[in-house]
């Protein structure tokens, strides 16, 4: 027994307690190579710019240059000039001037006349078409809006003279003629207008209709407000930056629209794309290009300006959407 007791003691004070020693001072070294050698090496991390790269050089060279060679073109004197190229004002002056300026603020007025036109009646078309409990009459309004909004140039106006021209079908079944009507006016290019304007207006508003939430409406019902009253005081507040926003893109897309109203009235109603068409072609006046670019020049402000209306309200509106 003490025999055995004493063979236990000089195994636990030997080799057998030496042994985890040696160990632990051993093991310090290799696990300190081993995680030197798995150390990974560190990567180059690459500019988030990188990713957008593509898009800068495609709107520099789309974009940019058009934008470049018409700035200098507005300022500067055709290469036929008698003096030659110099830089001069007498293209702004002269875009803000007699026919320039009327074609100029015809444009205008029709953009906005339309604009607001199809605003108001885009409204309760896409609360019905958000408000739908069938799934099918929104998805076919909807599609049927995508299409029509895309939808314009000769082939509209084609159409629209086939059906409300002098010689069309409902102007001659109605005698609309007898009553005043004409295709070829103000009136009927604001009427081919909002043919693809309304469907367009109808896309933009559906998303912000839909994030008018119903806790607010039950809010509004619970402290006394009728329907009227939640429109005007909790409604149209908070869409009044996404209709601005809508009337902005509906006053850019007339504004810039050329064929639809080339094939239909030509020069008959005065508009700056036209004003500018005929400039570029020499139709009236010889040597007029630079003119031109300076009505399009004018144009780009006209439009820059109204944008900058609208940002710091699509920026209201998105707190409130979210």
């Amino acid at each position: 027994m003490s025999a055995d007791l004493t063979d236990s003691t000089n195994r636990l004070g030997g080799s057998d307690v030496c042994a985890p020693a040696a160990v632990v001072r051993i093991a310090p070294p290799l696990a300190s190579r081993e995680r030197g050698a798995a150390r990974p090496r560190r990567r180059r991390r690459v500019p988030h710019w990188l990713g957008v790269a593509p898009l800068l050089v495609f709107a520099a060279v789309v974009f940019g240059v058009p934008t470049a060679a018409m700035v200098f073109g507005a300022f500067t004197t055709p290469a036929t000039a008698p003096d030659g190229v110099h830089v001069t004002g007498a293209n702004l002056s002269a875009s803000v001037r007699g026919a320039y300026l009327t074609a100029l603020i015809g444009s205008v007025k029709l953009s906005a006349v339309t604009a607001l036109i199809a605003t108001v009646c885009a409204l309760p078309i896409a609360y019905a078409v958000v408000t739908s409990r069938f799934r099918i009459v929104r998805e076919a309004v909807l599609t049927a809006s995508g299409v029509l909004a895309n939808f314009g140039g000769v082939a509209l106006a084609f159409a629209f003279v086939a059906t409300l021209g002098n010689a069309g079908v409902v102007t001659g079944k109605f005698d609309l003629t007898d009553h005043g009507w004409s295709l070829y006016s103000f009136t009927g290019l604001s009427v081919v207008y909002l043919y693809f304007l309304i469907p367009l207006m109808v896309l933009i508003l559906t998303p912000s209709l839909e994030g008018l939430r119903k806790q607010w409406r039950e809010a509004a019902r619970n402290n006394g407000a009728n329907a009227v009253r939640y429109w005007w005081h909790v409604a149209l507040p908070i869409l009044t930056p996404a209709l601005l926003g809508g009337f902005v893109l509906l006053f850019g897309s007339a504004f810039a629209a050329y064929a639809t109203a080339a094939a239909m009235v030509g020069s008959s109603v005065p508009l700056v794309t036209m004003q500018i068409a005929d400039a570029l072609s020499g139709n009236v006046l010889v040597d007029q290009g630079n003119v031109a670019l300076a009505l399009s020049l004018d144009m780009v402000l006209v439009a820059g300006l109204v944008t900058a209306v609208h940002l710091p309200l699509q920026r209201r509106s998105a707190r409130w959407l979210d």
